[in-house]
């Protein structure tokens, strides 16, 4: 079976163009399945039943996760088995009627554009690192990116002259242009703070945004910063590194862009991802309404 899931792991990293993140999960989701299926000493594909999946969902659930957890564990072996079905390693799917819990939709925080400017306002440009968090920040609003694939850009994904730069973190790499505020800010960075930040034992790193011992910055790094500003324009809300990427994505609804150009910012492969941001903004108009209006 490991074998099988190994070869079926390869195939949706080549064919289904998924983010490291994704892969990621499929990985420990079909990992945890096979110990599973060792646990009960099947070692062939077609020796699996619907009840053997049913025990398995069970056995989750009593070790504690939560719905939206087994959720995704269950679509991750409706696409195992959907694999080994259509490629004749099975003869019946048994994954084929397999439930998933109900699961709450939980949308994700997201600033008002007057958050986004006082957070965005902070950074204290006359320093180095304050001119790489000024672009930082300001890069990920203007663009929708993952920190994943903020902290994986180099210098040479930057386009000044044609205000674009080329995402690198994801599977689907793609260019995303700049708005002017945010290239102005990368423009600055690169041309002062960044050199200030780089070692000269170090002149070689290739990273667009440094840390202070001069090497490339972390997702767990930037968690940080954002929570430093977040604190210190007094945002109550739960930030996270995505959540100017959601707000991104919501005011550009909000404004009229339409959900084909948002996925495709985005880097989204399904279009029901970029959905998300649809009912969330109508949520968000609601809340506006509701408080706005005299007889609401």
């Amino acid at each position: 079976m490991r074998q099988i899931a190994a070869s079926y792991l390869d195939y949706i990293k080549i064919e289904k163009g998924l983010s490291p993140n994704t892969l990621e999960s499929y990985n420990r989701d079909i990992r945890d399945f096979c110990d599973f299926l060792e646990t009960l000493q099947i070692a062939e594909p077609n020796e699996i039943s619907h009840t053997d999946l049913m025990r398995y969902m069970s056995a989750l659930e009593s070790r504690g996760k939560s719905n939206a957890t087994i959720s995704r564990f269950a679509a991750s072996l409706r696409s195992f088995f959907g694999y080994m079905y259509y490629g004749h390693l099975i003869t019946e799917n048994p994954a084929l009627h397999l439930q998933s819990p109900k699961v709450e939709k939980k949308f994700p925080e997201i600033l008002t554009p007057e958050e986004v400017d006082k957070l965005l306002s902070l950074p204290d440009v006359s320093k180095p690192s304050g001119q790489r968090d000024k672009a930082m920040l300001e890069l990920l609003y203007a663009s929708g990116l993952r920190v994943s694939e903020l902290v994986a850009l180099n210098v040479t994904h930057v386009n000044l002259q044609l205000s674009f730069i080329k995402s690198a973190g994801s599977a689907n790499d793609r260019v995303i242009p700049m708005v002017k505020v945010a290239r102005d800010a990368l423009e600055q960075y690169i041309e002062s703070g960044r050199e200030h930040l780089l070692k000269p034992a170090n002149k070689q790193e290739e990273a667009l945004f440094l840390n202070y011992a001069g090497s490339r910055l972390t997702r767990q790094g930037f968690w940080k910063l954002i929570k430093h500003y977040a604190n210190e324009a007094h945002i109550e809300k739960s930030i996270t590194p995505h959540t100017l990427r959601h707000s991104f994505a919501t005011h550009l609804i909000q404004n009229g862009a339409d959900l084909k150009s948002v996925q495709e910012m985005m880097g989204h492969v399904d279009a029901s991802s970029t959905q998300m941001y649809l009912e969330l903004s109508k949520s968000s108009l609601k809340s506006v309404y509701e408080k706005a209006h005299p007889r609401a």
